[in-house]
C-alpha cells in the first residue's frame, strides 16, 4: 500500500474539483446571485443530486475553498513546538503566511484572488456564511487552547475570540489595500509591522494603550 487514494476516491476528487471550478467560473462571470445551482450542475455535467452530494448549499461551492482554514489556528496551536506559547505560534504562522502571500492573510494581489474576494464581499449570503466560518474558527481554537494550555474554559473562549478577530482584521485590512490597487510586495513591510503591533497588543493587553488614550483625551483612568 502506497497510501495514495484509490480509483474511486480519485474520481470523487475530480468530480468535486470539476463542480467547484465550474461554479467559480460562472459566479465570477455573472455574479453569485445570478447563477443557479442548476446552471452550475449543467456546466459541470452532473445532476443537481450529485452536486448537492458534494456541496450541500450553494454557498459551499465558494466557501469550501477556505474550509481547511476554519480549523487552521487550532492545528497551529496543537502542533506548536514544545516550549512555544500558543500566541507566539499563531503570530509566527501569520507572518509566514504574509511572506508566502497566502490569500487567507489578505496579502495576495493575484487577479483571481481579488475577484473571488470581491465576489464574497458582494454576496450577503456568502458574507453570512463567512461569519459562521469565523465562529467555527473561534470554537475550534478555544478547544485547542483548553486542551493544550492550563487555562479555564472561559479564558480559552475569550482568548480565541480575540486571536481570531486580530487575524481577521489584519487580513481584511490587507485585502482592502489589494482591492484598492496596492501591490502585495509594496504592502508587505506595512503588513508585517501591523501584524507585529496587533499581536503585541494581544500579548501585553490593550489596557495601557487605552489608559494612555483616555488620559490624553481628558478622561481620567477608571471613568
Amino acid at each position: 500500500m502506497d497510501g495514495r487514494p484509490g480509483l474511486r476516491e480519485r474520481k470523487k476528487l475530480r468530480t468535486r474539483a470539476a463542480i467547484s471550478d465550474a461554479a467559480i467560473t460562472l459566479f465570477l462571470e455573472h455574479g453569485f446571485a445570478q447563477v443557479s445551482v442548476a446552471q452550475v450542475a449543467e456546466a459541470a455535467e452532473v445532476s443537481k443530486r450529485t452536486l448537492f452530494a458534494y456541496f450541500p448549499t450553494k454557498e459551499e461551492l465558494v466557501v469550501h475553498r477556505l474550509a481547511d482554514h476554519e480549523t487552521e489556528l487550532a492545528r497551529v496551536v496543537r502542533d506548536r513546538p514544545r516550549g512555544t506559547a500558543p500566541l507566539a505560534a499563531v503570530r509566527d504562522h501569520f507572518l509566514t503566511g504574509l511572506r508566502e502571500r497566502d490569500p487567507i492573510t489578505g496579502l495576495n494581489d493575484h487577479p483571481q484572488v481579488l475577484r473571488l474576494t470581491r465576489l464574497i464581499d458582494e454576496a450577503p449570503t456568502l458574507v453570512a456564511r463567512m461569519d459562521r466560518f469565523r465562529a467555527g474558527a473561534e470554537r475550534a481554537l478555544a478547544r485547542a487552547l483548553r486542551e493544550t494550555a492550563e487555562i479555564t474554559e472561559l479564558t480559552a473562549r475569550i482568548a480565541a475570540v480575540q486571536i481570531v478577530a486580530v487575524r481577521w482584521t489584519l487580513a481584511a485590512d490587507n485585502a482592502a489595500r489589494m482591492a484598492g490597487g496596492e501591490p502585495a510586495d509594496e504592502r508587505y513591510p506595512g503588513a508585517v509591522r501591523d501584524a507585529g503591533h496587533a499581536f503585541a497588543l494581544l500579548a501585553n493587553g490593550v489596557g495601557a494603550e487605552l489608559s494612555g488614550a483616555g488620559t490624553r483625551a481628558g478622561i481620567a483612568p477608571g471613568e
